[in-house]
């Protein structure tokens, strides 16, 4: 057996145990399914309500499975067939030129995924998402989304690319520090400028107007200490009936986003407690912490792929004639995705965290009552699995479930009753 042929079945195993990995966190999921309101979730769901939402669940879950199962089954037979390895002696036919090569070996399986992905894509959207009320995007809106999309992965993602593969050609063995570098520079740039850059190439944003709503968010944040000059509405209505708001930008480019469907369900005292929840993730350096560790990851994994890319094993793995970079990133991602696992739950267990902290933030600061009828709420009209599995939480949930968010602020609300009592 030759080195080439165990590196592909190493590649093809991870990716089975990945699949049957997904498979069993999904059935675990279910079975915490039950087909009456669990006694927990008595005043929070209605008997019609729970059902809808566990529909909604079991939907969205055989859904997954069948995308997820065809996805599967179509990268197997590329790497059993050799396909990525005719698709490189395609590419080769036209241009020898390493930036060129990889531009266009990725830009056709990047063309190539997002056909194949439409159909389950234009389902999930008007179809699944229709059927529960959610969906609010239009044909043209869809359609509209699809070209931003495809110019924006073709300006930014393809000349990164092209600056990733040109330092590699030019730096040498050095090539994975100038790209950390230059990954770094790109993400901390996106952080502070996707709210005015991005955000307006898909959606509206307006100042949220004066009024009892901004006077009431411009008191609390200069209550916590918190500078907030850019507070914006975004009309997330056009997509979804799901609601949301964020938090983005660095020093004087942050700014709190409301979504305009989460004003309409939400009275005023909620809507503070769920910017003071906001306002906690910066108070306790949350995005920094974030975009720190995101950073260490990235270089951690270009120093590895700066070990492994020269080795003629990835791309003849993947049934390549001759080594080439582009089969070699594509083959150390495949190799990599397990130690992405791995750090996906660690990061999702350490962002958990932080919800609790920001949650602990809005509670003393402000008050956990709204804040917990804020959550419930939301995950009331969204039609959230309030019961998941914890081993499915553990693995995949980046916020606590609600009924442990509830538990948490338990405690404050006691606490800000004996103080007003006091």
């Amino acid at each position: 057996m030759t080195t080439e042929q165990i590196v592909l079945y190493i590649i093809v195993a991870i990716i089975i145990l990945d699949y049957l990995f997904d498979r069993v966190m999904d059935y675990l999921n279910a079975s915490r399914w039950s087909k009456t309101l669990p006694e927990e979730l008595k005043g929070i769901y209605d008997e019609e309500k729970y059902r809808k939402s566990q529909e909604y669940s079991r939907a969205n879950m055989y859904f997954g499975t069948l995308t997820s199962t065809l996805s599967f089954l179509f990268i197997l037979l590329m790497l059993w067939f050799g396909g990525f390895g005719y698709l490189d002696d395609f590419v080769r036919q036209y241009t020898e030129h390493d930036v060129w090569m990889a531009l266009l070996f990725f830009g056709i399986i990047g063309l190539a995924s997002d056909v194949l992905s439409t159909p389950f894509d234009i389902y999930g959207t008007f179809v699944l998402e229709e059927r529960f009320g959610f969906n609010r995007t239009t044909p043209k809106t869809y359609v509209l989304d699809k070209v931003k999309g495809w110019l924006l992965a073709l300006v930014l993602g393809g000349g990164l690319l092209a600056v990733f593969v040109w330092f590699y050609k030019a730096a040498g063995s050095l090539f994975w520090l100038y790209a950390w570098i230059l990954f770094s520079a790109f993400s901390i740039f996106m952080t502070m400028f996707y709210s005015t850059l991005i955000v307006p190439l898909f959606n509206k944003q307006t100042p949220l107007e004066e009024g009892e709503l901004r006077s009431a968010i411009e008191s609390f944040a200069k209550k916590a200490g918190f500078r907030l000059d850019n507070i914006f509405v975004i009309d997330g209505s056009k997509r979804s009936a799901k609601a949301n708001a964020y938090f983005s930008g660095l020093g004087p480019k942050k700014r709190i986003v409301l979504f305009d469907t989460l004003i309409k369900e939400h009275t005023t005292e909620e809507l503070v407690a769920i910017l003071a929840h906001e306002i906690g993730h910066y108070k306790k350096k949350h995005t920094t912490r974030g975009m720190l560790v995101s950073v260490l990851h990235t270089g951690v994994m270009l120093y590895l792929l700066g070990i492994f890319i020269n080795r003629p094993e990835l791309s003849g793995a993947l049934g390549a004639s001759g080594p080439s970079f582009h089969m070699g990133i594509l083959a150390f991602g495949l190799l990599y995705s397990p130690v992405s696992l791995v750090l996906g739950i660690i990061g999702s267990n350490l962002s958990r965290k932080y919800e609790y902290q920001a949650d602990a933030f809005a509670a003393e600061k402000y008050d956990p009552k709204p804040l917990k009828e804020a959550l419930k709420k939301l995950s009331v009209n969204h039609l959230s699995n309030l019961r998941p599995h914890p081993a499915y939480v553990y693995v995949h949930y980046s916020h606590p479930p609600l009924l442990k968010r509830l538990e948490h602020l338990d405690k404050f609300e006691n606490d800000h009753q004996d103080a007003g009592a006091a």
